[in-house]
């Protein structure tokens, strides 16, 4: 009874947080500025910015229109070529006439022709293939009014982008690596890579939504207006990660740990969060969803395994800077030793970096991945650039606890 009054209690909060932080009032909300360059491009059914309505629901066919125009927009159909010329007739001459004051024309005879008296020869041209017609409108969807998810908003842009083949081989790579993966896995890794998600401060963590909750048009502008600032690498760097993506075969443990952190793709980053409900960390209601540590704290410490020997005891402390700490010099792992399921840490310095100079974690998958809870919740990311810069040291908590194998 406690628990269930709690989240009531919680709920409530929610809403009075949301309403403070003024989510009907496009001047004040927290995505003014994409508003501004959604209108202005004249998509969302606005152009000004006072009538965008940023806390409604994002209905079906409103997403079916952005998704359209967007499009439009990055792809335009290329023009309809002009119709082929149509060839003169053919010249027929009767062979039965003769006229004495004309001279008869040198006769060029095609070996591969022959020509019957009294016939004509008429060489057919096979008719041009139609274009396909050009959509010129978005299509109608089924039940236009209905709410759309989170997921349902990051899966129709990776689509309109043209990426369903990237989403499709993420997927297919997990699967074929033995993982369990949600639905929305492959359309929620592109998405994250292509930056479609954004990390409410903490102080607004109440605005975070899961992936199963229905989007705002503020969240759908905020998508829309990062799609409109692309620079034009980003799709093609996003289908060629997922052109090489491949995870190696896991052992039974690291599988297990991988599988509790990939059903997590997606979630939110909520400041001091650990949880898949509500929560409210620092006094700050939030929906569900994990910073960094937390993450690897739900995945490690708060998931039950059976025969997990003493796994949940393995990370003490609860900041990055204590768990990257509480292990020996010794045991250290270095970035050619990682192994999937291996805890990963970053610090300004690198390897030189002290634990309280330790700023950020995630889990290493292999193949040079790894998952984590970062500005655009949780998602996949390469250990190149920044990371691997700034790549401190793992640690195997696995081994630690005698589950290696």
């Amino acid at each position: 009874m406690g628990l269930r009054i709690a989240i009531l209690v919680g709920a409530f909060a929610l809403v009075q947080a949301s309403a403070a932080t003024g989510a009907g009032d496009p001047a004040h909300s927290w995505a003014a500025r994409e508003i501004q360059t959604v209108a202005a491009a004249d998509l969302m059914g606005t152009k000004d910015p006072a009538t965008f309505r940023p806390g409604a629901k994002l209905t079906a066919q409103a997403l079916e229109n952005l998704a359209f125009a967007l499009k439009q927009r990055l792809f335009p159909p290329l023009p309809t070529a002009p119709p082929a010329p149509v060839p003169p007739p053919p010249t027929t001459t009767d062979p039965t006439t003769t006229d004495p004051t004309m001279t008869t024309p040198a006769t060029t005879t095609d070996p591969t022709t022959t020509t019957t008296p009294g016939t004509t020869t008429v060489e057919t041209t096979p008719a041009p293939t139609p274009e396909p017609p050009v959509q010129e409108a978005a299509a109608k969807v089924a039940h236009p009014q209905a709410s759309v998810s989170m997921a349902g908003l990051d899966a129709r842009l990776v689509v309109a982008l043209g990426l369903s083949k990237a989403a499709s081989e993420f997927a297919a790579g997990a699967r074929r690596a033995g993982l369990r993966i949600p639905g929305r896995f492959g359309t929620e890794v592109a998405a994250r890579l292509l930056g479609l998600r954004e990390n409410h401060p903490a102080e607004e963590d109440s605005l975070e939504l899961l992936p199963f909750q229905p989007a705002t048009r503020a969240e759908a502008a905020y998508s829309a207006a990062q799609i409109l600032r692309f620079n034009g690498w980003e799709v093609a760097g996003v289908q060629s990660l997922a052109d090489s993506f491949a995870l190696p075969q896991f052992s039974g443990w690291q599988k297990r740990i991988l599988d509790t952190a990939f059903a997590r793709i997606g979630m939110p980053y909520i400041w001091g969060g650990t949880s898949d409900t509500y929560e409210a960390p620092f006094g700050v209601a939030s929906r569900g969803g994990y910073d960094c540590s937390g993450f690897v704290w739900r995945v490690y410490k708060l998931q039950p395994y059976a025969g997990e020997r003493n796994l949940a005891s393995v990370l003490r402390g609860r900041t990055t800077f204590q768990m990257s700490g509480e292990v020996p010099r010794y045991e250290l792992v270095k970035f050619q030793q990682l192994e999937p399921a291996d805890v990963v840490f970053f610090g300004a310095r690198g390897p030189r970096s002290s634990p309280s100079e330790v700023d950020h974690m995630g889990i290493y998958i292999g193949n040079g991945w790894f998952i984590h809870s970062s500005e655009y919740g949780v998602a996949l990311a390469t250990l190149n650039g920044w990371y691997r810069h700034e790549f401190a040291w793992g640690r195997r908590p696995l081994r630690e606890a005698g589950l290696a194998g």
